[in-house]
């Protein structure tokens, strides 16, 4: 999932001081440098890195160990120091390494002096011991969310989703079963014990509110104050949450349709959201049937999903289409932009690791149906009443035929434990819609207050609307609301972004 905050409106202040020496059989971490970044990555010269060992099986925790990498920026001022801030970028599979020299930069001050911001790599990702399924992911782009092929049918699926669990065991197998949810919320206190802090406060997105919401449900004392953007519900993962995305995306949609119709005289897509809903669907099937190099109508369709997220990618998207609506009329696609589609699809076709440890995560959290009957009737249902989507939620993943079953069953999310929760969820979110941060709201019951903005995209921070300053405030003061809130969004004009958000393309959070 991407961060895109851009906070600012600060809060009053508060004064607690904490010692930060670990807990008795916690190892203090060896802060050092960092390993190298990844490309297009700024990093913070203040960013220190470590790392810690942690059980790979919390039932047998003298057994094999793994490692977790982990780092900080320490930003606390002297007696305004409340603890540590942990964060995460969601996923599964994201890396939240560098996620300190992000928020170090967009952070007020007021919630810079009271905390040390850390940030790790889940177990199984990144520098932490990693897991991998050997994907070849440029051959495999558009069976990595499991698109149907144009004609509806899925034994193309069914294959991959065969074949990628079968790499997986093979290549990962010992890791795998415990690259679970709750097996992260526990390294997190192992984190948090590590650093000597009685407490941890947070800020995750999209999947990382799920994460969170499973370490205050195992940890309810151990949580300070904790921030949740763009909200998974618990009830729902994990192929049920997917199969949200039709009505979200469906949701979504007309904000870029109508971005699209109100400069007609620029992208010529159409005058009306219904005439560029027409002109995209004709792009779509056009492409089906000839594809482009490296690009048919399945490869649109997701790049079109991912342009949702953020409305600083509507120029982008209506320019892509009104290149292809020209080159799918018959004129000639020049070079320049097929090397765009290119880089493009490189840029969004995320890393073996990634793609490993997300199906790790889905997979060992609960178990999925395994019928291709029931999968084929679902996506046939799905074609019908969301074209949109083509029938992609609802179709088979490695899950279906994974190798093994979960070693111990989903953490149930209650209310139990102190009021100390702030949920962020956007009106029109084609990824964690409104009805799943309802579901997570229902689930946490009198610990949380929701802030409900009423705009498109996913991630609400940073936008600009009342959720900005109740998040700073929440951070600075510990004060929460006294009741759920909806506000509008902050007028704020479009700016195009110099990246697609490239882990988006796993369609995760």
């Amino acid at each position: 999932m991407r961060l895109g905050l851009r906070l600012f409106i600060a809060a009053a202040t508060v004064v607690v001081c904490t010692t930060a020496n670990p807990e008795p059989g916690a190892a203090a971490p060896a802060w050092g440098e960092c390993p190298p970044t990844q490309s297009g990555t700024t990093r913070d010269p203040r960013q220190q890195c470590a790392t810690l060992r942690v059980p790979l099986d919390y039932r047998a925790p003298r057994g094999r160990s793994i490692e977790i990498a982990i780092s900080r920026i320490s930003t606390a001022r002297g007696g305004a120091r409340r603890g540590i801030l942990l964060s995460n970028p969601g996923g599964p599979g994201g890396s939240g390494l560098d996620l300190p020299s992000q928020l170090v930069t967009v952070l007020p001050r007021e919630v810079l002096d009271r905390y040390d911001l850390i940030g790790f790599d889940p177990r199984g990702v990144g520098h932490s011991t990693p897991v991998t399924c050997g994907l070849d992911l440029e051959r495999q782009f558009t069976l990595l969310l499991p698109y149907p092929a144009p004609d509806g049918g899925i034994e193309r699926n069914v294959a991959f989703a065969r074949d990628t669990a079968a790499a997986c065991a093979e290549r990962s197998g010992d890791l795998l079963p415990f690259i679970t949810t709750a097996n992260t919320a526990r390294d997190m206190d192992r984190i948090r014990a590590a650093l000597g802090e009685r407490k941890l406060s947070y800020y995750g997105v999209s999947y990382g509110t799920y994460l969170a919401a499973v370490y205050i449900s195992l940890f309810p004392g151990r949580a300070d104050r904790i921030v949740l953007d763009s909200a998974v519900d618990p009830g729902l993962v994990w192929r049920d949450m997917w199969r949200t995305w039709n009505e979200a995306i469906a949701v979504r949609l007309p904000d870029l349709l109508a971005f699209a119709a109100e400069r007609d005289a620029v992208y010529h897509l159409g005058a009306t959201p219904e005439e560029v809903r027409r002109t995209y669907d004709r792009l779509t099937a056009a492409l089906d049937e000839r594809p482009l190099p490296n690009l048919d109508g399945n490869a649109l369709r997701e790049i079109t999903r991912v342009g949702l997220y953020l409305d600083g990618l509507f120029p982008f998207m209506a320019e892509l289409w009104q290149e292809l609506a020209a080159a799918v009329s018959g004129s000639p696609l020049d070079t320049a932009v097929l090397t765009r589609l290119d880089r493009l699809r490189s840029a969004q076709t995320p890393s073996d690791n990634r793609v490993a440890a997300l199906y790790a995560v889905v997979c060992d959290d609960v178990a999925w149906p395994r019928s291709v009957a029931l999968h084929a009737r679902q996506v046939a249902a799905d074609r019908r009443a969301w074209p949109v989507t083509a029938g992609m939620p609802s179709n088979l993943w490695p899950c279906a035929a994974w190798p093994y079953r979960p070693v111990e069953p989903p953490v149930k999310i209650t209310g139990h434990g102190p009021r100390n929760v702030l949920i962020l969820q956007n009106t029109r979110d084609p990824i964690t819609p409104l009805v799943a941060a309802h579901g997570l709201r229902a689930a946490l019951g009198r610990r949380a207050v929701m802030i409900t903005v009423d705009q498109g995209g996913h991630s609400v921070a940073g936008l600009g609307s009342c959720a900005d300053e109740a998040m700073n405030s929440f951070l600075a003061t510990g004060v929460l609301p006294e009741r759920d809130r909806f506000c509008p969004a902050a007028p704020r004009p479009l700016h195009g972004l110099p990246y697609i958000p490239s882990a988006e393309i796993h369609g995760y959070f």
